[in-house]
């Protein structure tokens, strides 16, 4: 702890003023009391407006009440409570139409005070702007979850998506189905044109599901030529109408890539979640099998199991 008696007033003051992070007094009440730093131009604007203001003069309500509280659990605990939030201009009084387009992120460091400022409990509150790292964390997730070839989920998200499905289902009887398939004949694609036309016809396929799929089913590339579409709230009478448009709209595009795409089609298995299912993988089987019984019915057709 440094000896503050070697520091005149005003080289305190200097000191506080200098902060790179705003940190503001905030009282229980929401009382903006004072404000210290926040000198660095790139994350923040001048506060010093704010100075007398309470927080439901600032914020509008909803977010408002989520700072008071956020007090009152500083003060109760004593010790540091560290929080993330976010705020956007529609967290923020008359700037619903202005404002930076973006969510701005900060990470809140509250400290109770151990004197009161204006006759009220307060805390110390240093808010540092993270937004440059949260938005590398999202990045990070994304490309942690998306397949690099087609855009779609991979193999990690999709079973994610399939395990909280089949939770769901356990849980509250909720349908869903699964559809598995993959492009016939996809090893003679390469072996004659190359990996590069397999890629293509692989990155077709995913763009058909994007186009051809409702937007609360789950497509994903599962590896190589095969993929996965997770339809919840979906039983497989329901789902068949689906695959079987999927199946003729992927035809149609693998066809308009010429000589590569002549005769190219697919084959899918399709399953229910069943109320003996002990996990996704109770689901996977069946599908698959289907798929195995598509490929020796003779290809390009659904086959449900």
């Amino acid at each position: 702890m440094a000896d503050l008696s070697l520091f005149t007033t005003e080289q305190i003051a200097a000191l506080l003023a200098a902060l790179p992070d705003p940190a503001f007094i905030f009282t229980r009440s929401g009382k903006y009391a004072a404000l210290f730093g926040g000198t660095d131009a790139r994350y923040y604007h001048d506060g010093s407006s704010l100075v007398g203001k309470r927080i439901g003069d600032v914020l509008n309500p909803e977010k408002a009440a989520w700072f008071l509280a956020q007090i009152a659990v500083a003060l109760a605990k004593r010790g540091l409570h560290v929080v993330e939030y976010r705020l956007d201009r529609k967290d923020v009084k008359g700037l619903e139409g202005d404002g930076p387009d973006d969510t701005i992120w900060f990470e809140g460091r509250a400290q109770a005070l151990d004197y009161q400022v204006d006759g009220e409990d307060a805390v110390l509150w240093v808010a540092s702007n993270i937004t440059t790292s949260k938005k590398l964390e999202a990045l990070l997730r994304m490309q942690s979850e998306t397949d690099a070839l087609t855009g779609l989920a991979n193999r990690r998200k999709l079973m994610q998506a399939l395990n909280d499905s089949h939770g769901l289902h356990a849980r509250y009887r909720t349908p869903a189905s699964v559809l598995i398939f993959d492009i016939d004949n996809f090893k003679d694609i390469n072996d004659r044109y190359g990996h590069l036309s397999g890629d293509k016809a692989i990155q077709v396929t995913a763009d058909v599901c994007r186009r051809e799929l409702r937007t609360t089913d789950f497509p994903a590339r599962l590896g190589g030529d095969e993929f996965v579409i997770l339809m919840p709230h979906t039983t497989w009478e329901q789902a068949m109408p689906i695959a079987e448009r999927l199946r003729q709209r992927i035809a149609d595009q693998l066809r308009e890539l010429g000589t590569l795409g002549q005769g190219a089609t697919i084959s899918g298995g399709l399953s229910q979640m069943l109320p003996g299912d002990t996990s996704i993988e109770d689901v996977l089987k069946r599908a698959d099998d289907a798929l195995y019984r598509a490929k020796h019915g003779g290809r390009n057709r659904i086959v449900h199991h």
